[in-house]
């Protein structure tokens, strides 16, 4: 069974990504997919921090991005680019922790003014990790995310339609890639 790893660079619990994440993990899950939630802001700050490289957090974190096939990084947008937490932790990867991994990055922002923070911010960080296959991202507004009465997410039609077509793209990515 093909693996894929979520890591999400938000710094609060509560926040819209993890809402979208939820939607796409439910579609990867459904797809046979493994799947594995790497909670950034639940790395203790001091091993992010101070760069605890042999931190036994850090140390899991690392193992589970190296067993992946597959690799969804989720942001929210900040000062016109991913987080700060979500830099922290990519910058304790190895140098080609994303080699022959299938990426699809996500980010969720107030305006569109930030649209191209997952191509001018988010992916070249990706691809000086190794990855090489980069999907194309899915950017996603806040005002196109509201809470539901048991507090899942519920995303307007046209983002979720993108969400499932950018996730049904990443499942086809990975099937082809491990039946090979």
């Amino acid at each position: 069974m093909a693996k894929v790893v979520i890591i999400s660079g938000s710094p609060t619990p509560t926040s819209r990504i993890h809402g979208v994440i939820d939607i796409a993990k439910d579609q990867l899950q459904q797809a046979g997919l493994e799947v594995e939630w790497i909670k950034v802001r639940d790395i203790p700050a001091e091993d992010l921090l101070y760069a605890k490289f042999d931190s036994e957090a850090i140390v899991k974190a690392n193992q589970q991005v190296a067993a992946a096939d597959a690799v969804f990084v989720a942001t929210p947008v900040y000062k016109a680019s991913y987080t700060g937490v979500l830099k922290a932790f990519l910058d304790l990867l190895p140098q080609k922790g994303l080699q022959r991994k299938i990426v699809l990055p996500l980010a969720v922002g107030g305006t569109l003014s930030h649209l191209l923070a997952i191509d001018y911010a988010l992916k070249p960080v990706l691809s000086a990790l190794g990855a090489q296959n980069i999907l194309q991202g899915v950017y996603v507004l806040d005002k196109q995310v509201t809470w539901g009465d048991q507090g899942q997410a519920i995303l307007d039609d046209e983002i979720s339609a993108r969400l499932e077509e950018s996730v049904s793209e990443f499942i086809q990515e990975i099937n082809w890639h491990t039946s090979r």
